[in-house]
């Protein structure tokens, strides 16, 4: 082999190698696939055992800081009571982050329900479409949104105008 032909060889199997890892999954790594919630910092963020803050996708909940708004501390407690301590799997979008550099995710929990959707379905969330994230899912967060809704769950049977 020639020396020219030797010094290719190495650049062409990176070249495969790295052609083969962008053909697995979505191409790159937001970051952690699963890691157990160290803290819930509000109803829809999250601290992991990893250091990364969490900001779930396509849900929005009442704030608590400040002047909490109606039904923000009981989205807080109920976030908290599902995921602290428990190791949870992420799985992300097409943007990894917020402007606040926190991680942006779908939260599945060991008994595989995903918390963006449960926090919509007891009332405590609203849905919040920031595209490209969730363009294959806002119909159906919407969907469960207008049922929470229509049943006066959560936030929507217990304050004036929802605040988020």
């Amino acid at each position: 082999m020639s020396r020219r032909r030797r010094a290719l060889v190495p650049l062409v199997g990176l070249a495969m190698g790295l052609g083969l890892g962008l053909a697995c999954g979505d191409g790159y790594e937001c970051g952690p696939s699963d890691a157990v919630v160290e803290r819930v910092i509000d109803g829809d963020t999250v601290l992991l055992d990893t250091g990364d803050r969490v900001r779930y996708l396509l849900v929005d909940t009442p704030e608590v800081t400040g002047d909490p708004e109606c039904f923000g501390p009981e989205a807080s407690d109920f976030n908290r009571s599902i995921v602290e301590g428990q190791k949870v799997h992420l799985s992300y979008d097409t943007e990894c982050t917020d402007a606040y550099d926190r991680l942006l995710a779908y939260v599945t929990l060991p008994n595989g329900r995903v918390i963006n959707e449960l926090l919509l379905e007891r009332g405590f969330a609203c849905v919040l479409h920031i595209p490209p994230n969730g363009d294959d899912r806002a119909d159906e967060y919407e969907r469960i949104e207008e049922e929470a809704q229509a049943g006066l769950v959560g936030m929507w049977g217990q304050c004036v105008e929802a605040s988020c």
